[in-house]
């Protein structure tokens, strides 16, 4: 265990802390440089050593793909004998990834393989935006059924916590088809889980891993419990009994009429102390590890051919920031914090289904369990303007210490049936899922610099004094339920009828506590480390209360609600020959709510009526083949873009990512999309193409990210309205293979090169009249648009310019790849700049800036059995983190060093 830090040892922080970057310096400027997209690997079950699908491979390999009025067997264009079915069996904008596809890019999970696709990059853990729309913007189901977020802030999932492993395949489909939820803005994400593998196998793999910044480097942690290395605390974070019988109570936790100062100090000194408050410097942060395990078998009954697929995952991974988090004033540096974070994530997964085929018919069931814990302890120095001006002859003003555990936890069940009896073809599907956040003990604390002491102290009264501890849980259920029918008529014309239904319930709440003296404490008290200063001889002896601070800033629970009833229709055939068309509409019905609980029955909660809507969605594409190798698509449609929950709901987050507070805003209303793309697509030989598309959006109230100072100069986060926005761009892509036979030697025989690179262009503008209007959740309410919204401004979260490249070698015979990826996206807007008495500050900007990657799998022969070995070389240009304002002055409001990261892994296959 490492040494456990005092606080006379916070005084060393000024010194031990990491160099820092220099990250003032940086302009944020890159030209737009290239990076990856995807390509080979087997199926689940396939051996990592056997041969895989060369240039002459057949022509009719299908990808297992399960979504909504999707079939892989219809062949719409009859003509394109060269291109890919997939592809061909849908008239939409899509991109698809099989296994092969992911196993290149060598990413654990489906996050991290999607950034390659052209036109999506991946912004912080797993959130994929798609041609530079958030991921407020993005859908994403799992075998053509909605999942619930078990991150507070989103109601899209975090993809990084799908690892590759139990996928199949992933559908991206960029332009809208009626058969998906009316939800539709950057395009849809479907993932599809192995259902039946090709042979009986079992594989057991692992993997070490280490961080050029945090391995084996000084860190910070916490003890927590004794399981926390698992994921799951062992009860110590269990809030005591005297605690939970006060907060269902109905009173508010306060000295008065419900509760006395006894049993204030009770509750108080019921609260595990040390292990969830004393940060304890590690000078030697362990490396990362990973144990994986998956099986399958496939056996006949009768002409039922049967399925059984279950796969595990643990993974333990560390890293440390030191960042520089500042905010900004008139003109000036309103606040300066230099903070050394660490975070341990640990990710447990299972998945276990089971497939039954007869015919072409196809049953699965799927599910799926998902555990992101994440374990993090911080401490930092600086100043704050709010405290009073710095003494640069003193030390740093203020240290701020935090520990925190937060617990996300996914649980879905799913049942998908897929008939076809031609001419008729009847999918239906039902599906549970269940998500959970859990954190308890969010423990924070102030110290701040006397000078006339000489230490630092915490009074905890006074302003930069404080203890604060807070337990949070959002519970969300999601129920599905669809069926899809279509009838081929002889002409081969489809008509593909559907109804889906969606009910979602989410019921969060969050308790803030902040430790107060009935009496003034003395200098020798308030010097005292964090665990001593609130341990049960100082609540007692000093009359140290716990008083409830719940709802001071949002609600301290509230319960969400969207139900969504969808019906569509569509037809789909060739018109004439070579030329296609689907059109069809969809009708939606929506009702979403946040109602606000008053736990105290204080009264004076301010409620918002339920969102009620029903929209008609038309969409049409038309594909012209109009050679045997290319294709034109046309296409356009209308969708529409709910508030999320977490946009709604005025209750106080802190996202552990950006690490700022996120609170919404009720009065935000629906955005309506048109949409229109043309695409030209050329598959100029087996497994090469080139395509290039233009696209263009108009967004109705689009609903924007605003930057705000809360009490004490905290910045925050919440959402608006703006009036109107447009946007446009184009993308093209390459995919091609050079043949190294020609160089001769055994090594080079069997080779091949690939290229692989995809680029977009994407900008938009904000519309802003003067006579529009927004409220963004203040004391004000409706103010001018003007004021929020700069007419012609980029939305937040678009980069103009996205770029992915992959070159490597493959053997065709056997498992044999060595891939550089490289990835770039130009500066995106994060937030609106935040106000200064009635003046706008420039808009928060993010650099995600140039990633370089490099992947090796090979597949050998150990022993009789076969292994496959990975290496990783992770971020090898040591790309920082950035986001910024830039005005008189510039404002690093969140910047710290990533570093490289390698890593080795090998399987085994059984």
């Amino acid at each position: 265990m490492s040494k456990p830090l005092t606080l006379g040892a916070m005084l060393l922080l000024t010194t031990a802390l990491h160099a820092p970057a220099a990250f003032a310096q940086d302009t944020g400027g890159h030209p737009p440089i290239q990076s990856p997209v995807a390509t080979a690997n087997p199926d689940a079950g396939a051996s990592p050593a056997a041969e895989e699908p060369g240039p002459d491979a057949a022509d009719d390999t299908r990808v297992d793909v399960s979504a909504p009025g999707f079939d892989s067997s219809l062949e719409i264009v009859v003509t394109g004998r060269n291109i890919p079915n997939v592809l061909r069996a849908t008239p939409q904008v899509i991109s698809v990834l099989s296994t092969a596809d992911i196993a290149r890019t060598g990413e654990g999970d489906i996050a991290g393989a999607l950034q390659r696709v052209t036109g999506l990059s991946v912004a912080g853990n797993g959130f994929v935006y798609v041609r530079g729309l958030g991921d407020r913007y993005s859908l994403a189901l799992l075998n053509g059924l909605a999942l619930p977020s078990p991150e507070p802030l989103r109601r899209t999932i975090p993809l990084d916590i799908f690892p590759t492993a139990v996928l199949a395949s992933t559908l991206v489909q960029k332009s809208y088809s009626v058969n998906y939820p009316g939800e539709f803005g950057g395009g849809v994400i479907n993932l599809t889980t192995a259902a039946i593998p090709d042979e009986s196998f079992l594989t057991i793999g692992g993997s070490v891993g280490a961080d050029s910044f945090t391995t084996n480097q000084l860190g910070y942690t916490y003890y927590g419990s004794d399981s926390d290395f698992t994921g799951f605390d062992d009860g110590t974070r269990t809030p005591p009994r005297i605690l939970r019988d006060a907060l269902n109570s109905g009173a508010l936790i306060a000295e008065g009429a419900t509760f006395s100062r006894r049993d204030i100090q009770d509750i108080a000194a019921s609260l595990v102390n040390a292990p969830t408050t004393l940060v304890q410097r590690n000078n030697h942060i362990p490396a990362n590890f990973g144990l994986d395990l998956s099986g399958g078998t496939a056996f006949e009954i009768g002409s039922t051919r049967v399925g059984i697929i279950a796969s595990a995952g643990w993974s333990n991974s560390w890293k440390t920031r030191e960042a520089t988090q500042q905010t900004g004033g008139l003109n000036t540096i309103a606040s300066d914090f230099r903070t050394v974070r660490t975070d341990n994530r640990i990710v447990v997964n299972g998945l276990l289904g089971l497939g039954v085929e007869f015919g072409e018919n196809k049953i699965r069931w799927t599910n799926l369990y998902i555990r992101d814990t994440l374990k993090q302890a911080r401490l930092g120095e600086g100043y704050s303007l709010s405290v009073g001006d710095p003494d640069p002859s003193q030390p740093p003003q203020l240290i701020r210490q935090g520990t925190a555990w937060f617990e996300r936890q996914l649980i879905n069940s799913q049942l998908v049936g897929e008939f076809r009896a031609d001419p008729w073809s009847l999918d239906v599907r039902a599906g549970y899922a269940n998500s959970q956040r859990e954190s308890p003990y969010e423990r924070n604390f102030s110290y701040l610099y006397s000078p006339t002491v000489g230490d630092y102290v915490n009074n905890l009264t006074a302003t930069g004094q404080t203890a604060t501890v807070s337990f949070s849980n959002l519970n969300e259920d999601v129920y599905n339920l669809g069926a899809d029918l279509t009838y081929r008529f002889p002409n081969d014309y489809a008509l593909t009828a559907g109804y889906a239904y969606l009910d979602t319930k989410r019921d969060a709440y969050r308790r803030d506590f902040a430790y107060r003296p009935a009496n003034a404490l003395g200098i020798a008290v308030s010097q005292l480390r964090p665990d001593y200063l609130v341990s049960d001889y100082n609540i007692y002896t000093y009359d140290i209360l716990l008083v409830e601070t719940s709802a001071l800033a949002g609600a301290a629970a509230y319960e969400a609600d969207l139900t969504v009833h969808g019906a569509y229709a569509k037809l789909s055939g060739e018109i004439l020959p070579g030329l296609s068309a689907e059109a069809g509409v969809r009708y939606e019905d929506g009702k979403q709510s946040v109602t606000l609980i008053d736990l105290f029955d204080q009264g004076g909660l301010v409620q918002t009526p339920a969102l009620k809507n029903d929209y008609w969605l038309p969409a049409a594409t038309v594909t012209w083949n109009f050679a045997e190798d290319q294709q034109l698509r046309l296409s356009a449609s209308k969708t529409i873009a709910r508030p999320q929950f977490r946009e709604l709901a005025p209750q106080l987050y802190l996202d552990i990512e950006s690490d700022r507070q996120f609170i919404g805003n009720p009065f935000l209303v629906d955005s309506e999309l048109t949409n229109a793309e043309a695409r030209y697509e050329w598959y100029f030989a087996r497994d090469e193409r080139v395509s290039l598309a233009g696209f263009y959006k108009k967004i109705d109230r689009p609903i924007e990210a605003v930057a705000t100072f809360a009490t004490g100069g905290t910045l925050q986060t919440t959402f608006a309205n703006a009036p109107k926005a447009d946007l446009y761009g184009a993308e093209v892509e390459l995919q091609k293979y050079f043949a190294l036979d020609g160089l001769g030697g055994d090594f080079f025989t069997p080779r091949r090169a690939v290229l692989i690179a995809n680029y977009t262009y994407a900008d938009s503008k904000l519309k802003v009249g003067p006579d529009d209007t927004t409220i963004i959740n203040d004391s004000r309410g409706q103010r001018p648009a003007t004021e929020v919204f700069g007419d012609g401004d980029r939305l937040t979260g678009q980069s103009k310019h996205l770029v992915n490249l992959q070159l490597g070698l493959e053997n065709t015979d056997r498992l044999s790849q060595q891939t550089f990826l490289l990835t770039y996206a130009s500066n995106r807007i994060t937030n609106r700049g935040p106000f200064v008495g009635d003046i706008r500050q420039a808009d928060i900007v993010e650099r995600p800036g140039l990633r370089l990657d490099f992947v090796a799998r090979e597949g050998l022969e150990i022993a009789g059995k076969e292994v496959e070995v990975k290496f990783e070389v992770r971020n090898i240009t040591g790309e920082d983190f950035i986001e910024f304002q830039q005005d008189d002055i510039r404002i690093i409001n969140n910047g710290y060093q990533v570093g490289t990261s390698v890593s080795l892994g090998a399987s085994v296959k059984f």
